[in-house]
């Protein structure tokens, strides 16, 4: 299975709807690093990312992008090719 890590904060209804839709594809486990808790942890993601918003997700170390980039990436079919590549 893949490996996934998800910038998230407690209240974000973007993070709970991304969390549902991997958990919908058989994603058991998903890394969360809690941006809310560790404000130094925003800070690296958006030196990673180039953006301020989560969730940001990562899929074997491949940056998605946020839950609309998951959603579509869903829909055009290829989020399930890539969660089903392990971990490399």
């Amino acid at each position: 299975m893949a490996k996934v890590l998800m910038y998230c904060t407690a209240v974000c209804p973007y993070c709970v709807r991304a969390e549902q839709l991997l958990k919908r594809k058989g994603v058991q486990e998903i890394e969360k690093i809690r941006v809310d808790l560790q404000p130094e942890l925003r800070v690296a993601m958006m030196e990673k990312t180039g953006r301020r918003t989560v969730p940001q997700i990562y899929i074997n170390g491949a940056h998605v992008g946020g839950y609309d980039d998951l959603a579509s990436l869903d829909r055009a079919g290829g989020l399930d090719e890539l969660l089903s590549k392990s971990e490399f």
